[in-house]
């Protein structure tokens, strides 16, 4: 998979987040601050995840369907990476 601009930039703004918990920690700031800016790393991080397995499997299913093969086991494989993934 060639992964696009917009998951390097999804990342890139995680790394962003990130930095700023370490900054609010060393700053000795609220934990439910820091918790709460943790937190909306995790569902940026859940959200990079669903958008690549997507693009990835979009990009299978037309690959198998032009081969002439089954896409479903694409698709329970997609799911339950997604799964794993929580």
């Amino acid at each position: 998979m060639k992964y696009d601009d917009d998951v390097k930039k999804r990342l890139r703004r995680m790394e962003g987040q990130i930095r700023g918990v370490l900054k609010m920690m060393e700053e000795d700031q609220d934990c439910k601050d820091v918790v709460s800016q943790i937190s909306a790393v995790r569902n940026a991080a859940d959200k990079a995840m669903a958008y690549i397995v997507a693009v990835n499997l979009e990009q299978c299913i037309l690959e198998e369907k032009e081969a002439g093969r089954e896409t479903s086991k694409l698709v329970k494989q997609a799911v339950e990476l997604l799964v794993k993934s929580r």
